[in-house]
């Protein structure tokens, strides 16, 4: 199976993910486009992310009824750090890709055993504000970029949003909107 592997934060999970995951799915002929959020992401520690069990809910409601989308809780139910490389092992026999955005992609050098990721997947880039094709390349070196527009939305901007009595409707699916004012998160 050609699976592609989409993690992160998920808080809140919003219209860029969704974008970004169909057109690798797309694009590169995946079975599937696998959402998984990070149960404790240490490289956001300290930084108030919501609970795992509402980035959870959130990610379920995001990707709820679109073939080739599935939810996965393997990061949610495990203790301790999130990691890729530990993620990627509990795959057996799929081809992986795993997908970033373009900081992320041009970050990977810095995470939790790098070159297993790089080992086990191969990683596909979709652009992000401020970072280019070639910074990528120069941290992973041969990757699959997405011809996707260069979509500014973050989850660090949503939350600001809120904060600021901001509506998030719109750059979220409406379940996930709804689930964020019932839930009064961030």
């Amino acid at each position: 199976m050609r699976r592609g592997i989409i993690g992160g934060t998920f808080d809140p999970p919003h219209l860029a993910h969704l974008i970004v995951a169909e057109a690798a799915r797309t694009s590169l002929d995946l079975d599937v486009v696998t959402f998984i959020p990070a149960g404790a992401p240490w490289q956001k520690e300290g930084r108030g992310v919501s609970h795992r069990d509402h980035r959870w809910a959130m990610t379920c409601l995001a990707i709820a009824g679109v073939a080739g989308f599935e939810p996965d809780d393997r990061e949610v139910v495990r203790d301790g750090w999130s990691y890729t490389a530990e993620t990627l092992e509990t795959f057996s026999g799929d081809e992986l890709f795993v997908i970033l955005g373009a900081d992320a992609a041009s970050r990977l050098r810095s995470w939790h055993r790098p070159n297993d990721v790089l080992a086990a997947s191969a990683i596909v880039a979709a652009p992000r504000p401020g970072t280019t094709r070639a910074d990528v390349e120069a941290a992973v070196g041969d990757h699959h970029w997405l011809d996707v527009p260069d979509l500014p939305i973050s989850g660090t901007g949503l939350r600001a949003m809120r904060r600021e009595g901001r509506s998030i409707r719109f750059y979220v699916r409406e379940a996930v909107f709804r689930y964020v004012e019932e839930n009064e998160l961030y």
